[in-house]
């Protein structure tokens, strides 16, 4: 070790002084019906270890009852209450724009229909009822029909339009499936203007969750640069990225500043694993965690040992490449890190 700084950085655990952990869903719990290996048991030590344990989802197609159905049937205990919905964020800032009782017009399925309900709005699908918004959320029978009755009202400067989320992908069964950003796209081509955005990556899903919880440190769990690390970075939120879902290697290696988040996972077992110190060379070059290295000399990026953990070699390569400050575009970056 004498290449290397003296001075290291003690392993941490990854939720050491939090006081409560939210996870996302689609790509962290399940994918489609199934769940993800080692998620149930990790989460259920979570709330054994006496942690405040919640989930927050973009995905508007169901209710937040209905979610909690669906993880306990996997075995965790989930109450709907547990469950934060981007329709539930959507209705917090709609409350702010339109009168009580006002008609809206919805596109999306019972998870954002239910919640239009629960805020005391008149639901209405058709622009003919001259509605004071419009509410857009994911759900697999959203088609053209609905699209165009929201276009054919967006036409009018007045209403309003509030979107779930804007993910380009979902994780589905089968599958990465077309997200609430097609659709939310397809409607802003046709109108010429934007939505504003009530879930992930934005603050209000996050102040949702952290008010509901009483949470004061809270981490966040997800598998999304985009829309998770982003988001918990902009709500001061821990931010934990678990390589089960949309964003592999690759992505993390060419995150942004602001998306990059302060844990990486394999899977949800390593929430209770020590992590490892990441270190330097006197000269700054090589990045090594664990018994994994990586050389930065100029714009080329290579692995020197590969070491015993994919995981610690994607750490490695992540922080090498976030700490030079270089765009991932002028990189000539070793495929081994990422493939």
């Amino acid at each position: 070790m004498g290449l290397f700084r003296a001075k290291r950085t003690e392993p941490v655990l990854p939720l050491d002084g939090v006081d409560a952990v939210l996870a996302d869903l689609d790509g962290v719990v399940y994918q489609g019906p199934t769940a993800i290996p080692h998620a149930v048991e990790s989460l259920s030590r979570v709330v054994s270890e006496g942690l405040r344990t919640g989930y927050i989802t973009n995905n508007a197609s169901r209710t937040d009852a209905q979610v909690a159905e669906h993880l306990s049937s996997f075995g965790l205990t989930v109450a709907p209450a547990d469950v934060v919905t981007s329709p539930q964020a959507a209705m917090r800032v709609l409350v702010t724009l339109i009168d009580p009782g006002s008609t809206v017009l919805v596109v999306g399925g019972i998870g954002l229909v239910s919640e239009v309900e629960k805020a005391g709005f008149v639901v209405t699908r058709s622009a003919s009822d001259h509605p004071a918004a419009v509410v857009q959320g994911f759900a697999p029978e959203v088609g053209w029909t609905q699209l165009a009755e929201a276009s054919f009202a967006l036409h009018d400067p007045a209403v309003h339009w509030v979107a779930t989320n804007t993910d380009w992908t979902i994780p589905v069964a089968g599958g990465i499936a077309p997200g609430n950003g097609t659709l939310v796209s397809a409607v802003h081509t046709a109108v010429g203007r934007l939505p504003v955005v009530a879930g992930k990556p934005e603050a209000t899903i996050f102040e949702l969750a952290l008010a509901r919880f009483g949470a004061e440190n809270a981490a966040f769990i997800g598998d999304r640069l985009d829309t998770d690390t982003m988001g918990a970075k902009r709500a001061g939120l821990r931010a934990i990225h678990v390589l089960t879902g949309i964003d592999r290697a690759k992505q993390l290696l060419a995150a942004p500043q602001g998306s990059r988040p302060d844990f990486i996972l394999a899977d949800l077992r390593q929430l209770f694993d020590p992590y490892p110190a990441t270190s330097t060379s006197k000269d700054g070059s090589e990045t090594t965690v664990g018994a994994s290295v990586v050389r930065m000399k100029g714009h080329v990026v290579r692995v020197v040992k590969p070491g015993d953990s994919a995981t610690d070699l994607v750490r490695a390569g992540s922080a090498a490449i976030w700490n030079s400050g270089l765009s991932i575009h002028a990189l000539d970056v070793d495929p081994a890190l990422y493939s």
